[in-house]
């Protein structure tokens, strides 16, 4: 027993091909930073056609990690910077958990861009469905009838929930229009839920993003952006993405999440909106295009953003016609 001891994690934070147009769901230092009032609506359907194995056949297997975010953000002068509010559903193998996340970043000016430090409050909803789990132990007859389970009593055959509080920060530099750099940390406390023996993990993410207008045609522009993202500091990922954009109204690219997939990515804006999909070709394990495995991933999004200018009010001008000699 002791030289087969090892210690197993897995998927804790989502994952999101459209980092680049979803930075606040990474760094609360986001929250404000496009000048407008903005938000986003994400879907993210992960290794689609993955075959999981069911315990007893006709029992339901879990889910495949599913995805649905819900943000906004908008800048808001007298608090010096801007506030931010973001949603996420998500659904996991037995797990079904829910996260409501509270920006704050305050923004100065400095050098050619601006800084923003950013404090964000996060709010866990954990469910564990546990009533279709069956163990060897808990087969005492026919093992393809699930009247036959005996039950475990560290579950019960029943759900189990919790609520969980964390903190994160953020640092976020722009130079609007040119480039930007990005640095956060969520779950700083690491909180854990001793009822469902899980731990939020400390991550890291370090993102940048550059853009490059062609000197010879200005409606091309290519967007090259980076992320990095590292899970108590011990397992690290990183992925790169480089999209052309044609006149700010079409725009495509592809990627590369190291250990994972290929990415990729189109999209239109229309007016105040962008609207754009991806789909990831799994090159791990999951995938090799055997019968079972992963087809690939699925991300849908639309982004909303728009000014509201508040004109100024016009000095009031009073005339005097009093003549005087």
């Amino acid at each position: 027993m002791m030289l087969f001891f090892s210690v197993c994690s897995a998927q804790n934070e989502g994952q999101y091909t459209h980092f680049m147009f979803n930075r606040l769901s990474y760094n609360p230092a986001y929250a404000g930073s496009s000048g407008a009032i903005s938000f986003t609506l994400l879907y993210n359907n992960q290794w689609l056609g993955l075959d999981l194995q069911s315990p007893v056949p006709g029992v339901d297997a879990g889910t495949t990690p599913v995805n649905y975010l819900v943000s906004f953000d908008m800048p808001i002068r007298w608090l010096h910077g801007g506030v931010g509010l973001i949603f996420n559903s998500q659904s996991i193998g037995y797990h079904n958990n829910t996260t409501i996340d509270i920006d704050y970043a305050f923004r100065l000016y400095w050098g050619p861009g601006n800084l923003a430090a950013a404090v964000e409050a996060n709010l866990y909803s954990f469910a564990f469905n546990t009533t279709n789990l069956y163990g060897c132990s808990d087969l005492t007859g026919d093992p393809s009838s699930p009247s036959s389970r005996a039950g475990d009593p560290a579950v019960n055959g029943k759900d189990i929930s919790d609520f969980m509080f964390d903190v994160s920060t953020g640092l976020y530099y722009q130079v609007p229009g040119e480039w930007y750099a990005s640095l956060s940390v969520k779950n700083l406390l690491g909180s854990r839920s001793d009822d469902l023996n899980y731990q939020n993990a400390r991550t890291v993410y370090a993102m940048g993003g550059y853009e490059y207008q062609f000197p010879y045609n200005p409606s091309f522009k290519l967007k090259p952006s980076v992320l990095i993202k590292g899970a108590s500091m011990s397992v690290w990922q990183a992925e790169a993405a480089l999209i052309v954009d044609y006149d700010n109204a079409f725009w495509g690219g592809l990627g590369y999440r190291i250990r994972d997939a290929f990415t990729f990515m189109a999209g239109v804006n229309w007016k105040w909106l962008k609207v754009g999909v991806a789909y990831d070709l799994t090159t791990s394990k999951l995938g090799y295009m055997k019968p079972g495995r992963s087809l690939g991933t699925i991300e849908v999004f639309v982004n909303g953003s728009f000014r509201i200018d508040i004109p100024k009010h016009k000095p009031t001008v009073s005339g005097n016609t009093r003549l005087t000699r």
